[in-house]
């Protein structure tokens, strides 16, 4: 078991081979390409426009907010659940595709594993959810692909058996050893560390003022939440942010949801987090590998696309609206993602009458941990 920088090792279980890590993909340039598709979206802060662009942003952010969007009508949600179709009523589909094949499974954390909160600091795993991760874990190479940085995520998670790549992919690491506990994968934007620190603390006392607003460090990028922010001050907040980047070219400003996020200009995204860790596993262009990634957010995009172009394994979106996105099949919240981890376990075990009875009664996360004991022998 190897545990150098830039090796992967096998979790606790010995259920999974030690590998070494292969060369890191080289990053062209210093600046990062454009997103796909806009799906992911970068606020020019330099010129070109950048104010005009502030204003569109925070106006669709605006439309799409819980307290101005309408509910969507019948038949568009009934049009993009067709194209999208409930993981849940797909299962024997996704049971004949993966059939054979070795399952990677990656998992967003906030909105996935854990429900979307006020205060990020509360975003609490259940403890329903965790058993069935670590029961994942044990059956299949698990990561938990997150913008936290990886000690707050693993601080809500707590399974020491998982693949971490935190910070949307910049910093990765392997399942812990109890020879080393600092496992270290890779980390392609150490270089703006010092940079990265230098202005989260700018941000904290530039928007200090702003009533709501909370700068979260997550090492490798600055996250701005603002989702207890009155919406007539999001346009006053984004510029005060935007202003501050103007004296740092080698970051960009993006956003996701309800949160504005200041990450190092390089070309690296979870969809790179995803291939460099299937890389590393063996898998890289296998066609013997089935990858799953389940994720709720914008930056989820870069591995659904990934994986759609690969024509490797399938995307879960997570939502209750319709929405652009590269994924293929999708789960309304976290309560359906417990369940829909839970049945592709225990195969064997499951059966159509009490994933119908879920259905029906809408078992949440208490009544599912009883489901889940109730069903594995």
């Amino acid at each position: 078991m190897t545990t150098r920088k830039g090796a992967l090792t096998a979790s606790n279980s010995g259920r999974f081979p030690a590998v070494v890590a292969p060369k890191p993909p080289a990053i062209p340039g210093n600046l990062a390409s454009s997103s796909s598709n806009g799906l992911f979206t970068a606020i020019e802060v330099n010129g070109g426009g950048g104010g005009a662009k502030i204003r569109a942003w925070v106006e669709s952010m605006r439309a799409s907010s819980p307290t101005q969007k309408t509910t969507p009508l019948p038949g568009d949600h009934r049009a993009w659940t067709t194209q999208h179709p409930s993981a849940l009523d797909m299962f024997e589909q996704i049971t004949k595709v993966s059939k054979g094949k070795k399952i990677v499974m990656f998992l967003d954390y906030d909105g996935t594993l854990s429900p979307i909160v006020d205060n990020p600091d509360a975003a609490y795993m259940s403890d329903a959810m965790r058993a069935t991760v670590r029961s994942l874990a044990s059956y299949f190479p698990t990561a938990i692909v997150t913008g936290r940085c990886i000690d707050k995520v693993y601080s809500f998670v707590q399974l020491a058996e998982l693949y971490y790549a935190g910070s949307h992919g910049m910093d990765i690491k392997g399942p812990e050893s109890k020879k080393d506990r600092e496992n270290i994968v890779f980390q392609p934007a150490k270089e703006f560390l010092p940079m990265i620190e230098e202005v989260y603390k700018i941000l904290v006392v530039k928007t200090s003022s702003t009533p709501g607003v909370l700068v979260e460090n997550n090492k490798f990028c600055v996250s701005v939440h603002f989702r207890c922010v009155d919406d007539k001050k999001w346009e006053k907040l984004a510029k005060r942010v935007a202003s501050v980047l103007e004296e740092y070219p080698k970051l960009r400003l993006t956003h996701g949801r309800k949160v504005l996020e200041v990450r190092p200009a390089i070309a690296w995204d979870k969809g790179k987090a995803l291939n460099f860790l299937l890389q590393s596993l063996g898998y890289a262009n296998s066609n013997t590998v089935c990858p799953v990634y389940i994720g709720d957010d914008k930056t989820d995009e870069d591995a659904f696309k990934v994986l759609k172009e690969s024509g490797q394994g399938f995307g879960i979106v997570v939502s209750k609206v319709p929405k652009d996105t590269h994924a293929t099949y999708s789960l309304q919240e976290p309560s359906e993602v417990l369940i829909g981890i839970f049945i592709d376990i225990y195969k064997p075990l499951k059966s159509k009458i009490n994933f119908q009875l879920y259905k029906i009664y809408s078992l949440r996360p208490k009544k599912i941990y009883t489901f889940q004991k109730n069903c594995v022998s």
